[in-house]
């Protein structure tokens, strides 16, 4: 099944919507947008999708005169020659929307620029701290291979890590510089694809949210225990997929009231604070006792912004 999130300006979820995952986008996406413009009486609004996710087709009926809306998608920078061959091609200064911290749990950093292909408009996105990993990674497998070349090259051409930045010659396996410094070119970036006139800094920052829902829903899988579903009927799936989309109200609820404090953190680094805080019942000599451990990380900012008091290190039940 695919599940579609709507939500307002201020990335407040308003209702979820779920359709058969076997079905073409065109005939599932399309009634949605209808029925969700008819069920909250409005004109217009912003489809924001991952790549892959709707085929030029239906972007052609998205943009027909009937219903002119707009739209924010990932796009394919590897397999979308205009992507690979201009837009990444093309010169320009980023813009810094998300300074990079000093520390591990500060928001990822994110740079934007705009490019146009014609009618076209793209958002190149950059994140600084993801293209040294990328750097990195590819340096190791690098590395790897100078060594496994010393040693003979027939295992290598079966994996696919090594095999792409290698050149097969007639007598011999080499690594390709070109192909190295083509992929040097993807480090850190995303590529967005919009008929929107929101600012570019503004579309990357949509295009997140996509990402925060994806992985809320992820979350959800484990935490929620959502998958595997057994269900047979739809009124059960439907219910049993709206327990994630509860989870996200809640989270977009912690995420402003944290912004109102001025804090802002990683979801990765709440839950893992949040679930290290732990409490362990002592008996002894009849009478038991509740032992907290200790508070660490985020978690007395995120008890503070909701206003709740940490629960004493040691109390008696």
């Amino acid at each position: 099944m695919v599940v579609g999130v709507i939500i307002d300006d201020a990335g407040r979820p308003l209702c979820c919507e779920i359709w058969p995952g076997n079905t073409a986008d065109v005939r599932s996406l399309i009634p949605i947008v209808d029925r969700i413009r008819k069920r909250f009486s409005i004109k217009g609004f912003c489809i924001v999708a991952d790549r892959g996710m709707i085929s030029r087709e239906t972007m052609e009926r998205l943009e027909a005169p009937d219903r002119d809306l707009q739209y924010i998608l990932g796009a394919r920078l590897r397999k979308v020659k205009e992507i690979r061959d201009e837009v990444l091609s093309r010169a320009g200064r980023y813009k810094e929307v998300l300074r990079e911290g000093t520390d591990i749990k500060d928001p990822d950093p994110l740079k934007v620029k705009e490019v146009w292909v014609k009618d076209n408009r793209y958002i190149v996105c950059l994140n600084p701290r993801q293209a040294r990993k990328d750097q990195a990674d590819r340096d190791a497998i690098l590395d790897s291979l100078k060594q496994q070349l010393l040693s003979g090259p027939k295992a290598m051409i079966g994996n696919k890590g090594y095999r792409r930045f290698l050149k097969v010659k007639k007598d011999s396996v080499v690594i390709d510089g070109d192909k190295v410094e083509e992929e040097a070119r993807f480090d850190g970036k995303w590529v967005l694809k919009t008929n929107t006139d929101l600012p570019a800094e503004k579309v990357a920052l949509k295009y997140k949210d996509l990402w925060q829902i994806e992985h809320l829903f992820r979350d959800m899988k484990s935490i929620l225990e959502t998958r595997p579903v057994y269900h047979q009927r739809d009124e059960t799936i439907r219910g049993h997929v709206f327990c994630s989309f509860l989870a996200l109200v809640l989270r977009k609820e912690l995420q402003r009231r944290l912004e109102d404090q001025g804090l802002s953190f990683e979801w990765d680094h709440i839950c893992q604070d949040l679930k290290a805080l732990q409490e362990t019942v002592i008996e002894e000599n009849g009478r038991s006792f509740v032992v907290r451990s200790e508070c660490l990380g985020t978690c007395g900012k995120v008890f503070k912004a909701v206003g709740v008091a940490i629960p004493p290190t040691i109390r008696e039940l």
